[in-house]
């Protein structure tokens, strides 16, 4: 690591040989494998970057210039040559963050952690620099898996609006988002790869023709000039330019000389360039370049010579879900699934290998997603929409205006729902139960356990009318919690032993063990408690209005924003009824997390069974006291 642990900052590179920098660029993916398999992380993405990131940092000038990075999982290399080259707790609270994070340094320019957005920044920095007359420069960093969402398109009609506007956009193509990328860009970048026949033809009719007297410089001339009906018959890097963007490529973009070169041409030309490298995720590591599930996307803790994991969790959320999807597959012919460039993450890969003709991968095109979805279901299936809970954020106006309104029955799946943690604020799935509230006809399902995802995914694919959703956690899940009894559609979890019970704690999906551990705590402080599960946490259950009239308080558990949750629902939902009881809600405060482990999270945000029975216990003793005052109260003339 003699070159590496001399890189204090980009300038550093300046100095350095073109055999200087190949060196550097195996001490990188040295230190990414032994770094990354001791804390787990994003490893193939960066290990493809390497030498684009090198020669990003030698041609512009950050942070002067601008360099933005698409999703952000890719920017480990960034970091190293920015100087961050601890890398021990990354992730972890207190260390690095798994992306960039204005925190940390005045190179990264933007945090945003969700796909084809990056272009749109790009956008509005070049016209911001155009407007204060400012000579930096902007570069996009954006994957091929990436372009197939529709936001980069509606940035690169607008970039390429403004022919004297300069932007540069690098497109690092490894044919891959999370698995091997697809749809009819990806065809096309394809037919790009494959195809340099026209520089070859083109090359050699020159020196042909440039031998040929008299007419041959006059026809090869001409013959350059076709070149655009040229490029679009036998590279068709013309859709590009069909839309104003001058085009380099295709390069390797493991070849440090060449990516150089190219991003001088594209610094220097005064308006907008497209740079389109070819790299390999997982470059240099062999167990990555073997996982063709995704190239070692993002690892847990593994053993760097193998790459298989240290340790192995239980059952988790996710292949509960996707077992059971194999099963209602094999029971009914009109379910089909789809997922947004996500197949394997979502736990959809044992449907596809069952059912490969009933499985629609739509791209980072969560929004399209849901209006397939609805046409999917017009149409007379029923499609799961499996998608993490924080991607759905994009698709809110779909699932309102085109499912919603048009009562499709629609299935949407939520992965990582509540506190992830350690992705950081992006990642967190805190806002699908605030912003799907306000749904009409919306059905949302928040299990507690592996026996409940079962059985609510199917309550869910039941409902022909209306959407539905089923969310859940990341990781492992618990042993299941058996009900005590019923109460409307809901799960009554633990009994009161008291006549009249002091307070019904309203649980929501994975806290019900915290909530039955509140419980206990409270009994032990003479506070007599019932625990309920909703199960269906929209619309609130009748029967909760009348159980809720026989407490004396009323305290709900989420692991979703307190802003408009289910805590504020089920006060609705009292008020409605007329039932004036006392309402305590507690869940995610709403601001920005930062990165760190779920149970770090949310001991800082005091989402703890101790911190909230402990509050609990003070708000009855409030209510006590004030019942006593009255009772001792003189009357008034």
């Amino acid at each position: 690591m003699d070159l590496l642990t001399r890189i204090k900052g980009p300038r550093d590179l300046d100095r350095l040989s073109l055999g200087e920098l190949d060196q550097l660029a195996e001490e990188i993916r040295t230190f990414l494998v032994d770094a990354v398999s001791k804390t787990g992380g994003h490893l193939g993405p960066n290990l493809g970057v390497v030498e684009l990131t090198i020669a990003l940092h030698r041609v512009f000038e950050s942070p002067k210039d601008k360099v933005l990075w698409d999703t952000g999982h890719q920017a480990y290399v960034h970091k190293l040559l920015t100087g961050r080259q601890d890398f021990s707790r990354l992730k972890s609270k207190g260390g690095l963050s798994g992306y960039p994070s204005r925190a940390e340094s005045d190179h990264d320019i933007i945090e945003n952690s969700h796909a084809s957005g990056v272009l749109g920044w790009a956008d509005g920095m070049a016209k911001a620099n155009e407007v204060l007359k400012k000579d930096d420069h902007v570069v996009a960093v954006i994957g091929d898996g990436a372009l197939t969402g529709g936001m980069a398109w509606e940035a690169l009609n607008n970039i390429a609006a403004a022919k004297d506007r300069p932007l540069v956009i690098v497109v690092n193509d490894n044919e891959r988002s999370y698995a091997p990328t697809i749809g009819g860009l990806a065809n096309h970048l394809a037919t790009l790869r494959t195809t340099d026949g026209y520089e070859r033809f083109l090359a050699r009719g020159k020196d042909f023709l440039e031998r040929t007297p008299v007419v041959g410089r006059p026809l090869y001339d001409t013959l350059h000039g076709a070149k655009k009906g040229l490029k679009d018959f036998i590279a068709p890097q013309g859709m590009f330019e069909d839309l104003g963007l001058k085009y380099v490529g295709p390069i390797d973009g493991h070849d440090i000389e060449a990516l150089e070169s190219a991003l001088q041409r594209a610094k220097r030309f005064g308006g907008p360039v497209i740079v389109h490298c070819l790299t390999e995720k997982g470059r240099g590591y062999t167990p990555a370049l073997e996982d063709e599930a995704d190239r070692f996307h993002a690892v847990g803790k593994i053993h760097p010579d193998t790459g298989l994991p240290i340790s192995t969790s239980g059952l988790d959320w996710t292949s509960v879900f996707g077992e059971e999807m194999v099963k209602l597959g094999q029971e009914r012919e009109d379910i089909v699934a789809i997922t947004a460039a996500m197949l394997q993450p979502v736990g959809l890969g044992k449907f596809q290998e069952a059912f490969p003709d009933r499985i629609y991968d739509v791209g980072i095109a969560e929004q399209h997603g849901a209006v397939s979805a609805a046409g999917l279901a017009t149409g007379g299936l029923h499609p799961v929409f499996a998608v993490y809970a924080t991607f759905l954020n994009r698709a809110f106006d779909q699932v309102l205006m085109d499912v919603a309104l048009h009562k499709c029955g629609v299935t949407f799946v939520l992965d990582r729902a509540g506190i992830t943690g350690t992705d950081g604020a992006s990642h967190n799935g805190m806002w699908d139960m605030s912003i799907l509230q306000c749904v009409p006809t919306l059905r949302i399902a928040a299990p507690r356990d592996a026996d409940q995802v079962r059985a609510q995914l199917r309550e869910a694919v039941a409902v022909d009318d209306a959407p539905t959703v089923v969310r859940f956690s990341k990781g492992a899940v618990g042993p299941a919690v058996q009900a005590v009894g019923k109460a409307g559609g809901m799960d009554i979890l633990r009994k009161p032993k008291a006549a009249r019970p002091d307070v019904l704690i309203v649980s929501v999906g994975a806290l019900a063990p915290m909530c039955l551990e509140i419980a206990d705590l409270l009994d032990a402080q003479g506070i007599s408690s019932t625990v309920v599960d909703p199960r269906w946490v929209k619309p609130v259950d009748e029967a909760l209005a009348p159980l809720a009239e026989c407490h004396r308080v009323v305290v709900t558990v989420e692991d979703n924003s307190r802003a408009g949750g289910v805590g504020s629902a089920v006060a609705q939902a009292l008020r409605d009824a007329g039932v004036d009881v006392p309402l305590r809600d507690f869940g995610i405060p709403p601001v920005f997390l930062d990165h760190a482990s779920r149970g770090e999270v949310m001991t800082d945000i005091g989402l703890t069974a101790p911190d909230i029975a402990r509050q609990v216990t003070g708000l009855v003793a409030k209510l006590d006291g004030r019942f006593e005052s009255r009772a001792v109260e003189p009357a008034r003339d």
